[in-house]
């Protein structure tokens, strides 16, 4: 693990996911709760549904 890097828990990151999808932006969280765009980024779409086509 590098320096400096941060441990989330799985409920913070999905709260984060949650304000996110209610319409907060990524800038907002980068300045709020000091974590980057890229991670709120990666965490969205680690987090997105699966969508199974049954057609």
């Amino acid at each position: 693990m590098a320096r400096n890097q941060r441990k989330y828990t799985d409920e913070f990151k999905d709260t984060i996911v949650e304000l996110y999808n209610s319409g907060k932006s990524l800038s907002e969280f980068s300045s709020e709760y000091g974590i980057s765009k890229s991670t709120v980024n990666g965490w969205i779409k680690n987090l997105r549904p699966v969508v199974i086509d049954e057609g």
